[in-house]
C-alpha cells in the first residue's frame, strides 16, 4: 500500500481501538459510562424504534404510513415512540399548514447515524440467531 499516490485510498485505521479507550474520559466498563450507554441503547434497541428508524430510512413518512408499515403497533405506541425519537434528536416532526393538517416524520442526521449501527446489529443478529436459538433450547432443557 503506497500512501504517496493521491489516487490510492489510505487504508490505515484512523485510530486503534485501544487508543479510543485510552482517550475516553471514563473507561467503557465504568459504572457511569455503562449507565449512559444503557440509556441510549434503551431507546435504540426498543422494538418499535428499530421498525420506525428502518421505515424512515427511505425518506419522510406520515403517521398513518408509519403505522401501516410497522404492522402490529398501536396508535398510542407509535405516538410514544415518535415522541421519544424526536426528543432524542433522531427524528424531526414537520407540521404543514394545510387542511387537514399534514405531519411528516423524517430521520435527522443523528438518526441516520443510528440507522448505520442498527443495520450492523441486525446483520449480527441474523448471523447468530441459530446459535442463540440453540443456546436457549439447551438452557430451557436444563431448567425443566
Amino acid at each position: 500500500m503506497s500512501l504517496g499516490n493521491k489516487y490510492e485510498p489510505d487504508l490505515r485505521p484512523i485510530r486503534a481501538p485501544q487508543q479510543d479507550l485510552k482517550q475516553a474520559k471514563e473507561p467503557p466498563h465504568e459504572i457511569g459510562t455503562c449507565r449512559l450507554v444503557g440509556d441510549v441503547l434503551a431507546r435504540a434497541g426498543d422494538k418499535w424504534t428499530v421498525f420506525i428508524v428502518r421505515l424512515l430510512a427511505d425518506g419522510p413518512m406520515r403517521f398513518n404510513e408509519l403505522r401501516r408499515g410497522a404492522d402490529g403497533i398501536s396508535q398510542r405506541m407509535l405516538t410514544l415512540t415518535l415522541r421519544g425519537l424526536e426528543r432524542d434528536g433522531l427524528v424531526t416532526r414537520t407540521v404543514f399548514p394545510t387542511v387537514p393538517p399534514r405531519v411528516d416524520y423524517a430521520l435527522t442526521e443523528l438518526g441516520r447515524t443510528l440507522l448505520v449501527h442498527l443495520q450492523g446489529l441486525g446483520e449480527w443478529a441474523m448471523e447468530n440467531r441459530p446459535a442463540i436459538v440453540a443456546a436457549r433450547a439447551a438452557f430451557d432443557a436444563r431448567e425443566d
